[in-house]
């Protein structure tokens, strides 16, 4: 029997080259954060909707607590079988605090977990590349009031054609990027959204409160 996750059709061994292919872990990693705090978000729907004691989520949460201290310290090891950062945290999490840590994964589907992660990372890195922006765009107002009345060759058709401002000339960068920062904040109201507790097809039956997971 297959020891995958997703292989319990299956009743031969995974081949090595397709594990290899199918695991992710060398680049979603980078959601260890986001997969922490919705596994710390989802033991406490779980101790609200009766699934866990308090005392359960309390154990759960101190052990994802010292997953995220292993992580921030970089003294979290990979092992083979992790194929991704979820079940390299839930691999982990089972070592420190035994068959509790599987109750975390009730009513829980791998599909709203995955989505969840990404929306929590995107919204973070959408918050830093906005910082960015601003930081960039204040540089550039910087530089064009230091650099007001200084003239440059205004260009068309690859032609010198008239003599312009190089302030004004950085200006319309600084317009370009603010732009940019609209359709970030666009992009920001599309990604604040839950799909935690939604299960893979058809919803949760653990009457999971999905107002208070957000």
């Amino acid at each position: 029997m297959s020891q995958q996750l997703w292989g319990g059709r299956f009743s031969g061994a995974t081949d090595a080259l397709m594990r290899k292919f199918n695991d992710s872990i060398f680049f979603d990693i980078r959601l260890w954060e986001a997969d922490l705090d919705g596994s710390m978000a989802y033991a406490k729907a779980l101790a609200r909707a009766s699934v866990l004691t308090e005392e359960e989520a309390d154990i759960i949460q101190d052990g994802l607590d010292e997953i995220r201290a292993e992580f921030s310290q970089r003294r979290f090891e990979l092992k083979s079988g992790d194929e991704d950062i979820h079940s390299a945290v839930e691999r982990r999490l089972g070592e420190l605090i035994g068959d509790l840590a599987g109750k975390l994964h009730t009513g829980r589907s791998r599909n709203d977990q995955v989505a969840t992660d990404t929306r929590l990372w995107l919204k973070r890195k959408l918050v830093v590349l906005r910082e960015q922006l601003d930081t960039l765009q204040g540089v550039i107002v910087s530089q064009a009031i230091t650099h007001l009345n200084v003239i440059m060759p205004g260009y068309t058709h690859l032609q010198q054609a008239q003599p312009v401002r190089f302030s004004h000339w950085l200006l319309s960068y600084a317009w370009m990027f603010q732009r940019d920062k609209e359709r970030l904040d666009d992009l920001t109201h599309r990604v604040d959204v839950l799909p935690l507790g939604s299960g893979a097809l058809s919803g949760n039956p653990f009457k999971i409160d999905r107002v208070f997971l957000a």
